[in-house]
Order: C-alpha cells, then sequence, then structure tokens
C-alpha cells in the first residue's frame, strides 16, 4: 500500500507542479485590454473596419433591454447591431423592438435591427441557427457573436478591434469579468476556472502547432472571411459546445487564434449560487466528453483523482510519501493565488477546492443521468435528442 500512496503522490506533484510551471511563463503573455497601449483607434485616422454584433436571445427579458443600450452606445463608428429573438415566449421581443425603434430615432440611423424567428428547422440548436441567420444579414469585415445578458462597457468594441488589428488575429476571444455576490458562486467559478483555464491553456491556443483552442460565448469576435472559410455556424449546427467548436475549426484550419483578459471592459453574472453553477454544467459536461459513457466514467475518476486524493493522500499517507500529495496540494494553491489576482476570487477558496469537486462531480453524472433519462440535451424548453446530438460532433 505503500508503494501504492508514493507512486500516486509522485503522479499528482507531477500533474499539478507541471500546470504551474507552464502557467508561470505563459499565462503572463496574455494582452489586458483594459491597459492604456490599447486605448486607441483600430486604424488611426483610417475608416473603422466595420463590425457586426450579433446577439441571440431566448426569454431574456430581465437583461436584454440594458444589454442593446449597452451596446449601440459604444464608442465606434461603423457598427451595426442585430439582435435575434429566438422563439421567446415572454417579452424579449416586444423590448427588442422597443430599443430599436428608440436607437433610431436619437440616431437618425438605423444601427440596431431585429431579427425574429418563430420556427427552428429541423438538425439545428435553437442558439446556433438564430446566431447563423444573423450572421446572413452581417455586412460587417467582423463578427462579434456574444449573449444577451453581457454588459459592456463604451470601449470595449474599440479596444478589441484595435487589439486584433495590431496582432493580425483571425478569431479574438476575451475573457469578461463575472459577478458573483455569493461564497458558492465564488467557490464553484473558482474551481471550474481552474479547470477551464490550465486545462485548455489559452496562452497557447495562438500556437499553431499545438491543439489547444477556445472560446467563450461571451465574446466570440471573427473575422467575416475566416467565418465563412470554415464553414459558418452551420458547421457546429448540433453543438452544444457552439463557441467552443468555433473556436475549434478556427484553429484546426491554422487561422490566427488570440486571447486576452477583458475583465474592465465588459462583464456577465453567470450563474446564482452553487447548484446555479451545477444546474449550467448540466447542460454542457456530458457534451464536452462526447455523450460517451465509458469516456465520461473515466472523467469522474481523473477528477476524484487529480483534485480530491491531493487532500485524502496528504492525511492517510505515513513519513516521505505524503511529499507528493505536499507538492500537489502546493501548487493547487499556487494556481488559485494566480487567478485571484485576475479573477476576483479569494485565494482562500482553495480551501473549499473538495467541495467544490465533489459538486462538481455531481454536475457530471446529472449531465449523464438526465441526457439518456431524456434521451437528449434539454436547452431553453427545447429537446434537442441524442442520436442527433453525436450526429452533429465537431
Amino acid at each position: 500500500m505503500n508503494i501504492f500512496y508514493w507512486i500516486a503522490g509522485v503522479v499528482l506533484a507531477l500533474a499539478w507542479a507541471s500546470r504551474v510551471l507552464d502557467a508561470g511563463v505563459g499565462a503572463r503573455s496574455l494582452a489586458d485590454l483594459s491597459q492604456s497601449e490599447w486605448d486607441r483607434d483600430p486604424h488611426g485616422e483610417e475608416k473603422f473596419p466595420g463590425v457586426s454584433v450579433i446577439v441571440p436571445a431566448r426569454n431574456e427579458q430581465g437583461s436584454i433591454a440594458e444589454n442593446l443600450h449597452r451596446l449601440i452606445r459604444q464608442d465606434y463608428d461603423n457598427l451595426e447591431v442585430i439582435a435575434v429573438d429566438d422563439r421567446s415566449t415572454d417579452q424579449t421581443g416586444v423590448l427588442m423592438d422597443e430599443v430599436a425603434t428608440d436607437a433610431a430615432h436619437r440616431r437618425g440611423k438605423q444601427i440596431l435591427r431585429v431579427l425574429h424567428i418563430h420556427d427552428l428547422p429541423p438538425g439545428w440548436m435553437g442558439k446556433v441557427y438564430a446566431m447563423w441567420s444573423a450572421s446572413l444579414q452581417a455586412t460587417g469585415d467582423w463578427l462579434l457573436f456574444t449573449d444577451a445578458d453581457v454588459m459592456f462597457e463604451p470601449q470595449c468594441l474599440r479596444r478589441a478591434i484595435a487589439y486584433a488589428e495590431e496582432v493580425g488575429a483571425d478569431h479574438l476571444v476575451l475573457f469578461p469579468r463575472i459577478h458573483m455576490h455569493t461564497v458558492g458562486e465564488r467557490m464553484m467559478i473558482g474551481f471550474f476556472q481552474l479547470l477551464f483555464f490550465f486545462g485548455h491553456r489559452p496562452w497557447k491556443v495562438a500556437d499553431p502547432d499545438t491543439k489547444d483552442y477556445i472560446g467563450v460565448g461571451a465574446f466570440n469576435l471573427i473575422r467575416r472571411s475566416v467565418y465563412d472559410a470554415i464553414g459558418t455556424y452551420r458547421a457546429v449546427r448540433m453543438e452544444v459546445l457552439d463557441d467552443m467548436k468555433l473556436g475549434k475549426l478556427v484553429k484546426d484550419n491554422r487561422y490566427r487564434q488570440r486571447v486576452a483578459y477583458g475583465y474592465e471592459l465588459f462583464s456577465i453574472r453567470w450563474a446564482e449560487g452553487a447548484m446555479g453553477v451545477v444546474g449550467n454544467l448540466t447542460k454542457n459536461l456530458f457534451a464536452v466528453l462526447q455523450y460517451k459513457i465509458l469516456k465520461s466514467l473515466g472523467a469522474c475518476f481523473a477528477l476524484v483523482f487529480l483534485n480530491l486524493f491531493p487532500f485524502i493522500g496528504v492525511v492517510i499517507a505515513h513519513g516521505w510519501s505524503r511529499a507528493g500529495y505536499i507538492v500537489a496540494l502546493g501548487s493547487m494553491l499556487i494556481l488559485y493565488c494566480h487567478r485571484s489576482r485576475r479573477a476576483y476570487i479569494s485565494p482562500f477558496y482553495f480551501f473549499l477546492h473538495p467541495v467544490s469537486t465533489l459538486l462538481f462531480l455531481y454536475g457530471l453524472l446529472r449531465s449523464i443521468f438526465f441526457t439518456l433519462w431524456k434521451g437528449g440535451v434539454v436547452w431553453r424548453g427545447t429537446l434537442y435528442p441524442l442520436d442527433e446530438l453525436k450526429k452533429g460532433i465537431v
């Protein structure tokens, strides 16, 4: 048994310490677009490149009006906003029309257009179809796909385009600031960000020789020519993870992908409470694992071993066999400290990491169970059959 503890401790120490070494250099390479150096116009005195912002929304009456008002107040000269009412059953579509009418009266031009979708054709996810439909009407050189509950600061788009043009990006992803109001939210979002950030290694996506790719639904900015070349959103029409898979198509086709911090430029409230985070993950986690049961069970084991066993091993191991677990826990704490400087989450949430792990595991098992039990994924009131989802995997 002591040999097992030794081996497990060494594996855990190497796994976590390697992330510290990798992130120590890589994460610092990501630009922060709130810095003064990016407070500039994209082309100096030249005309701004055209940007079409596409906002799909289904039953978002609580946030859609403020979202659209903030977008049309961007300090960007060559802008159009296309809001898509995706079969809403509340006042979302009405509010969109009201904002569009008000914006036209104030500005003297139609900066905001509204597209109403009443029926979803077979073989499409609702949100993906909404974004694809809007992209057919977009006229911009760049397309920004975002969400209805994202709140933008006026200079966000100008800085993002300036950075994208400067570095020659074809696809730019920005990380938003996430508003967290409870201990449970901070605990779970801190845990999720730790897994996401150090699992997907955003500092590696710019390297064409790596397989790392990324996408964020709150801010996916892509050149129109590249969007068309990779097959548009039609290529991911049955993908639950449409934002990530758009990034995968960009990377697989060797276009230039970049990631930057946008924490002071736009924000989002992702979930309410710890169980709200678990609920959001229920839709996605089985899809991440391509709806494969054995792969998902293996992921459950890996999740527990990597995240929970360091806390267990440091207690039950003896003597020098504890060394590996101590290194793993120390590395984990360093990563929490690293993320705390950007994510506004105290590093002391490290001590709740075991609780977060168990809740994340519950979310994964819940995702597997409900997808299999219902025969598909239920998203915003629509059931997408599992057979079709499997066929649509990118």
